[in-house]
């Protein structure tokens, strides 16, 4: 996983208004909270923030001057349009502590030649060590032959980290490639001979 060290600034200034100086200040306004602690209002710096959320997951750690604290982004808040970040939630953890987070998931390799992979899951829900998140889980469908189907509970995590996801989750399947064609002919067929029946 990726680890990206932020200086961050607290504010005391709260608010639509404040907030729209501190982005035109190009900084991005943030809270850090868990622990059972007070929320902490922050400023981060805009660019290195962008940049270093580009990535899922990612462990900041958070200069705040007099100490550091260790965060992972929980909510990010987006300009609807132009996609500049408009706030943050960051959570406080702590080295070794475990936490729940969804991991997305990289397929990798190639199933049977004229067959079809679809996948049902983009992510799976693990907890790991808030050091060691995985940037992704990859999941091999190598040879994998027309009807092979791949559960969450299947999938091979990282050392250390346990599913959450339910295990009987159906992350993708492989098919030919007019099997849906032919289900939608048949369900088609099914829908005409209904109405044959009703007139």
């Amino acid at each position: 996983m990726s680890e990206v060290k932020l200086t961050a600034e607290k504010r005391t200034e709260f608010g639509k208004g404040a907030a729209r100086r501190l982005r035109r200040a190009h900084k991005v306004p943030a809270v850090l909270y868990g622990h059972g602690t007070d929320p902490v209002h922050l400023a981060l710096p805009g660019h290195d923030t962008m940049m270093a959320l580009k990535q899922s997951n990612t462990l900041l750690t958070l200069d705040l001057g007099e100490s550091t604290q260790l965060a992972l982004p929980k909510d990010i808040q987006r300009h609807a349009i132009k996609g500049f970040i408009e706030h943050v939630d960051l959570l406080l953890v702590r080295r070794g502590e475990k936490v729940t987070v969804d991991v997305p998931l990289h397929v990798v390799g190639d199933a049977a030649n004229g067959t079809l992979v679809t996948s049902e899951l983009t992510t799976l829900s693990i907890e790991v060590e808030a050091t060691r998140i995985p940037s992704s889980i990859e999941v091999s469908v190598e040879g994998l032959e027309a009807g092979a189907r791949i559960l969450a509970g299947e999938v091979a995590l990282p050392a250390g980290s346990t599913l959450e996801t339910d295990p009987e989750s159906l992350v993708l399947q492989v098919s030919l490639p007019d099997d849906e064609g032919a289900g939608a002919e048949a369900a088609e067929g099914e829908a005409g001979a209904e109405a044959a029946e009703a007139e």
